[in-house]
């Protein structure tokens, strides 16, 4: 089976700021209720994804191309680029934002528990 990618643009991300393109690799119906996301992001510059928890779901992030400020379960803020992988377990809160002047691109899977 070949598929196509699905786009869509979304402003102020989890009460972030800014504008995320979301570029789903495959659909939700897809992950056959083994998760709800599997996409590659674009952060636009001094855009940001806000705080927010995941109940009964991981997530890690693969940075693909720029730089980013991830905030991870405990506060801490650290500065992340090209080849870093974020992980954020069931029951954890995180935020990212991209601070910077220039794109930041990212790989996301949200798997459930």
């Amino acid at each position: 089976m070949v598929g196509k990618t699905k786009n869509e643009t979304r402003e102020n991300v989890r009460d972030g700021k800014g504008k995320i393109e979301f570029c789903h690799i495959v659909s939700e119906e897809e992950l056959n209720g083994h998760g709800t996301m599997y996409a590659k992001l674009t952060f636009e510059p001094h855009s940001s994804i806000g705080r927010h928890q995941h109940v009964g779901c991981t997530e890690p992030y693969y940075i693909l191309s720029g730089k980013a400020i991830f905030e991870d379960n405990d506060g801490t803020r650290t500065k992340v680029c090209a080849g870093d992988v974020c992980t954020i377990k069931c029951g954890e809160s995180h935020a990212i934002e991209n601070p910077y002047d220039e794109p930041m691109e990212m790989m996301a899977l949200i798997y459930n528990e």
